[in-house]
């Protein structure tokens, strides 16, 4: 008796494609990803002249929520996750939250399912909100802790 695929409703004994087949999209993210780290971990952001100044920063002095996501990124690969932090907060959540998606989107591929994210408003409104939070207390005098 052939199993029902409770995603799609669809009959059938496998998923399309092999598992292999199905592995490549989330490989290829994550070996794109690995790659983006190991540049960012080898040619240090601190060192001037590597990498171009944020035009926020540059034009009004003040920090955007990715300032200083470039100086995280470099300490996290190099494991100061308290300098990572310190750098930008935000960016080592977003680290994280990208890392069990990347899972979540394996361990589905490799089932046959599809990655599905249905984020309703009230999700993205909060993220939107405290990234705002973040930004406008990152630039207040009083905010100097977030300061990359």
């Amino acid at each position: 008796m052939p199993d029902v695929n409770a995603d799609s409703g669809t009959t059938g004994t496998h998923a399309p494609g092999t598992v292999r087949t199905r592995l490549v999209a989330p490989v290829s993210v994550l070996a794109a990803v690995a790659a983006a780290f190991a540049y960012v971990g080898t040619v240090d952001p601190n060192e001037p002249g590597h990498y171009p100044v944020c035009p926020l920063l540059r034009t009004t002095g003040l920090y955007c929520p990715g300032c200083g996501g470039l100086r995280s990124a470099h300490a996290f690969v190099h494991g100061d996750f308290l300098t990572a932090l310190h750098a930008n907060a935000v960016a080592v959540a977003g680290y994280l939250v990208c890392a069990v998606v990347w899972t979540v989107w394996v361990v589905r591929a490799a089932r046959g399912r599809p990655l599905r994210i249905d984020l309703r408003p009230a999700p993205l409104w909060t993220s939107g909100a405290l990234l705002l939070v973040f930004t406008v207390v990152r630039n207040l005098p009083s905010g100097g802790w977030l300061h990359p």
